[in-house]
């Protein structure tokens, strides 16, 4: 890890980020779900894993329908968690440390359980326009349901309002409204409170879908990117620079290029960091077709972003495996290879971690693991995968890939010492993944283990920090499709990359 990792205002260039769920990470009270004095007992794991970002996923006040992105409370601790004392705590232990850490900003909409919404759903209440209704259910007709499983409309009546609620995801996440200038500016103020708290980065949740506009599909719109660039200005009057805005935009390439934005000097003006969703899904076609072509292809496709611009990598995260930006064709293919049971199939994806995706195959993960950390951004590892976590295809919606985790083979993986029945959510307990054979104490013991060749990974990434994070990636040309070749230059510094993506010994020239 570079040693101004915590003054750099480019730190995301250097970031590996850990991804994790507070509630299903450690209880340190045994009352069943993990909390922020359990998440500060692990930091010393963290510390040793060697990753240097931490991204909570949602912990604020919220009835829990969807797994905390149904917030009822923008400047509340859900109390199962802790407090704000208690997350303070936690963000000074892990600045102590030399971490930095991305909490959730869920812009786009609310609980219809917060109190913005129950005051809105009266007409005359000042409220009411914060959210977005109307009389029918018959406008924005070119927009999506995105969440096909559950969802017939974007449209919900509402029988106090007697009117029509927009909703982009389930129907009990009503859409704030960002026509209008009062909800622009509540929201700046949420952002100003975790800010001033002193996290340092905040990932904008589904932010290419905060205006509508009739006769389009209301994503990506000039409003949005406005707003988004209008978001970035505050934070750099307020803050200067080292606050960081990291785009959720399930999108094409070309279509998060503007959430970036860029000035005169070609410097960002949006968000400094965006996923790149559509290189992920083409890692595993790549891998099981044995052929480099369709990583390749999408890799030409993505643009050029700004110099202090990034692009965050996964391999897998806290929900489905996202096949939205794959062709039909390629979405079938998909199904068919890693997800021919059903149970693993929602939306339009595949509710499956990374382990059980490649079958368990030691060289695979391996393989797929070391692509991510070699790629031109910033690698986001999800909890767990690091041991070989597995799913449970028995828990219901995403909730198979965001069971607690394992920590030792004792009762409940050791993620808490409350009887079974009391936990969030039981830990995987039945078949080869189980906690009694997939743990960190197991992991800790044998030098061979995932998990010390994932400290030995992360450790090669910080050791050439300046070359991955911030280096030149060039595409070489190789004579056998199996093959996958790059090279990564940063100044006097280069590192050839190459990847047998087939299953057997290959023999390939690469210029």
């Amino acid at each position: 890890m570079p040693d101004d990792f915590l003054t750099d205002p480019h730190w995301y260039k250097d970031a590996v980020i850990y991804e994790l769920h507070v509630r299903s990470f450690y209880d340190s009270n045994n009352d069943g779900y993990g909390d922020f004095q359990g998440l500060r007992e692990k930091l010393p794991y963290l510390d040793s894993l060697g990753v240097n970002t931490l991204w909570l996923l949602p912990f604020l006040e919220s009835p829990l329908k969807d797994d905390g992105y149904d917030t009822s409370d923008y400047f509340k601790v859900l109390p199962i968690h802790g407090d704000l004392d208690d997350f303070q705590a936690f963000l000074d232990d892990a600045h102590t440390r030399g971490m930095r850490v991305i909490t959730e900003l869920v812009l786009n909409h609310t609980s219809d359980q917060h109190p913005w919404f129950q005051e809105a759903r009266d007409p005359d209440s000042d409220k009411h326009d914060w959210y977005v209704w109307s009389e029918t259910d018959d406008k924005y007709e070119d927009v999506r349901v995105i969440f096909t499983d559950t969802e017939d409309s974007n449209w919900t009546w509402d029988p106090k309002a007697q009117k029509y609620y927009w909703h982009r995801f389930f129907s009990h996440q009503p859409d704030l409204n960002f026509d209008n200038p009062a909800v622009r500016e509540k929201m700046k103020e949420v952002m100003f409170f975790w800010f001033d708290m002193g996290v340092d980065g905040l990932r904008l949740d589904a932010v290419p879908y905060l205006f509508e506009r009739e006769g389009t599909n209301s994503e990506n719109l000039p409003e949005t990117i406005a707003y988004v660039k209008e978001l970035r200005a505050a934070v750099e009057e307020r803050y200067g620079p080292g606050k960081v805005l990291l785009a959720e935009a399930n999108q094409w390439p070309e279509d998060t290029l503007p959430y970036f934005g860029e000035d005169a000097e070609g410097k960002s003006t949006g968000v400094q960091m965006a996923f790149n969703f559509p290189v992920m899904p083409r890692l595993y076609m790549a891998l099981r077709r044995e052929n480099r072509r369709p990583l390749v292809e999408m890799l030409d496709l993505t643009s050029d972003i700004p110099d202090d611009a990034q692009w965050a990598f996964f391999l897998r995260n806290h929900d489905e495996l996202t096949l939205e930006m794959v062709t039909d064709e390629e979405r079938d293919y998909m199904y068919h290879e890693y997800a021919a049971d059903d149970r693993f199939r929602i939306n339009v994806g595949i509710r499956r971690r990374l382990a059980p995706l490649l079958e368990g195959e030691r060289r695979r993960i391996e393989l797929m693991n070391a692509l991510l950390f070699s790629l031109k951004g910033s690698p986001i590892l999800y909890y767990g995968d690091e041991i070989g976590m597995g799913d449970d295809p028995f828990l219901g919606d995403r909730n198979s890939v965001r069971t607690p985790m394992q920590w030792s083979p004792d009762k409940n993986g050791g993620f808490s010492r409350a009887p079974h029945h009391k936990l969030f959510m039981p830990p995987i307990n039945r078949g080869k993944y189980s906690y009694e054979f997939v743990n960190v104490e197991d992991a800790e013991a044998d030098p061979h283990s995932l998990l010390h060749f994932m400290r030995r990974l992360i450790a090669l990434r910080q050791q050439h920090s300046e070359i991955f994070g911030r280096g030149s990636f060039e595409l070489l040309s190789v004579d056998n499709t199996a093959v996958f070749a790059f090279l990564r230059e940063h100044e006097d510094e280069r590192i050839l990359v190459v990847a047998n993506l087939s299953r057997f010994s290959q023999s390939a020239h690469v210029s």
